[in-house]
């Protein structure tokens, strides 16, 4: 399928090629009834680099819960302590939903209330932060490593509101 795309994409450039091609004021070929193949113009091999998330060693489901659990909770208590890999990868999603509250539009709202899952949290967030996060443009969260966990020597960190 992929040379098959390549062929299709090398043949359309082609065409656009020789459309381009011509002098000024000379008379184009052309170009209608041809539709580039999805993916032409874009770049055939475009790869995920550097869009890694932490799979937290959870199925997807689970782990969606996790994030939207530990979402809820640091927005309610402002700081819990956890594991370093969770508070890393949860860190993204309260920057999130600041951000939508920053903004606070009706979509903003809705989109957060589908996250968190405290529908009151969510008013009172909107309310909240423009004032408290209304100057700073990112980077509404603090993660800080503390002590290994004693049973199983994990690294633990502080997640916190700044």
């Amino acid at each position: 399928m992929r040379s098959g795309l390549v062929l299709a994409c090398a043949a359309f450039a082609a065409i656009v090629s020789d459309a381009l091609a011509f002098a000024p004021g000379a008379a184009l070929p052309s170009l209608a009834g041809r539709v580039a193949p999805n993916n032409c113009l874009l770049g055939l091999d475009m790869m995920r680099h550097g869009n890694r998330k932490n799979k937290l060693a959870l199925p997807a489901d689970q782990r969606k819960a996790l994030l939207r659990g530990l979402t809820t909770e640091i927005i309610r208590h402002g700081r819990i302590t956890t594991t370093l890999a969770r508070a890393k990868a949860v860190r993204g999603e309260v920057d999130r939903m600041i951000g939508l509250a920053k903004d606070g539009s009706l979509s903003s709202r809705r989109a957060a209330l589908g996250w968190m899952y405290d529908k009151e949290l969510v008013h009172s967030l909107f309310e909240a932060a423009p004032e408290r996060y209304g100057t700073r443009e990112g980077g509404y969260v603090r993660v800080l490593r503390t002590l290994n966990r004693q049973g199983d020597n994990a690294k633990m960190g502080v997640i916190e509101l700044v």
